[in-house]
């Protein structure tokens, strides 16, 4: 990365040091810059997710050398998925492509310790219980560091060319810089979520009836994240009559998906997720960028969220690496677009069960193509090294 007259403490500064700040991390450390990742919370915490890789994240955590921990920490291999419509089953078996033969949905406690511990191995300096207090700026204007809020409540300034928020939907980076919504999506859906022993891995299994949808992910240690996603208004409505429970709302809107989880042993309270419309951010700006949710986020239907932020990881580092952070922004947008259009058609809940199959196989397509991207095989979109 290029120096300056400024005297800085580190190249990078990241506020997260969840998946796509890791893994941004780890990239930028590989390529010998000096990073300090600060996250407000404790190491291997746990946060609300559906897990699922797709075959590009795969491909870049064997890439990156890290699939084999993923492996032999038990994650459950996934050589099916299985859509199930209104009870119609088509089953996908997964063919073997760009060297991935199976699928994993690691829980996010090993899959984010696991970035975050190659960060650390390739030079990154992680500080948790240390949150962004506030940005630092030169009388242009320009971000040149962030101040920081230590685990005991004092502050420290600590200088940087560039401060990446990496920190979520609510970025406390994209909010001090005022970084704008420059698209958003029309539809949203209402997700409760919960942990069960005792289901088979079946692979993904993804159940779509009549105005909800719902799946099965295998994960770690013998657990399955099931989940429910309905309208926000349905949801509301739930709630107020008291059955917004996952299995209310599994025998009230599929069925077919109750029959499934049934002698299955709920092993961890529901989480719910109330719904947000997707979003396109500005991402970057003078001494500044925003990577994973901060900068795009896509409804969680499509279970896509992983896969785009370590894809977004890799696309920031190389830009960055390039002296080219200004094409960042552009690249993650046109990588973007198809499947945020495509993910906010679904999450309208509002088609036949035939449209809903035209939108997967439309979606697939995209998937596929976004998938040969990152395996460096399509010159169509010029990568931003």
């Amino acid at each position: 990365m290029t120096r300056n007259a400024y005297r800085d403490d580190f190249d990078a500064i990241i506020v997260g040091a969840r998946c796509a700040g890791a893994a941004t991390a780890m990239l930028l450390s590989e390529r010998r810059a000096r990073v300090l990742v600060v996250d407000h919370g404790q190491p291997g915490t746990d946060t609300m997710s559906t897990h699922a890789l797709m075959r590009g994240a795969v491909f870049q955590l064997r890439k990156w050398g890290l699939l084999d921990s993923i492996v032999e920490a038990g994650t459950p291999a996934v050589r099916r998925t299985s859509f199930i419509y209104d009870g119609d089953v088509v089953d996908v078996d997964l063919k073997p492509e760009h060297g991935v033969d199976a699928l994993y949905a690691p829980r996010r406690t090993l899959l984010d310790a696991t970035l975050a511990d190659a960060a650390a191995a390739a030079g990154a300096e992680l500080r948790y219980g240390t949150g962004c207090a506030g940005l630092l700026f030169d009388e242009a204007g320009r971000v040149r560091g962030a101040r920081l809020r230590t685990p005991s409540g004092a502050t420290e300034e600590v200088r940087a060319p560039l401060v990446i928020g990496a920190d979520g939907r609510r970025s406390a980076v994209a909010r001090r810089v005022g970084a704008g919504i420059t698209r958003r999506a029309g539809h949203s859906v209402a997700c409760v979520y919960r942990y069960f022993q005792g289901l088979p891995n079946r692979g993904y299994r993804w159940h779509f009836a009549p105005g909800a949808a719902g799946g099965i992910i295998p994960t770690n240690d013998g657990l399955s994240c099931v989940f429910v996603a309905v309208p926000p208004a349905v949801h509301a409505e739930a709630r107020v009559l008291g059955a917004a429970t996952l299995e209310g709302l599994m025998a009230r809107h599929l069925p077919v998906l109750a029959e499934e989880v049934v002698g299955a042993v709920a092993a961890a309270k529901q989480v719910t997720f109330p719904g947000a419309l997707g979003y396109f951010r500005q991402s970057a700006g003078p001494g500044w960028a925003l990577v994973g949710d901060a900068g795009y986020f896509r409804d969680p239907i499509t279970a896509h969220g992983i896969t785009d932020a370590l894809r977004d990881a890799e696309v920031l580092a190389d830009a960055i690496a390039a002296g080219r952070l200004a094409d960042y922004p552009a690249l993650r947008d046109a990588l973007s677009a198809e499947v945020f259009d495509l993910t906010d058609r679904i999450a309208a809940l509002d088609g036949s069960m035939e449209e809903v199959q035209a939108l997967h196989c439309a979606l697939n397509r995209a998937m596929k193509a976004n998938q040969k991207w990152i395996a460096g095989m399509d010159g169509t979109l010029s990568r931003a090294a």
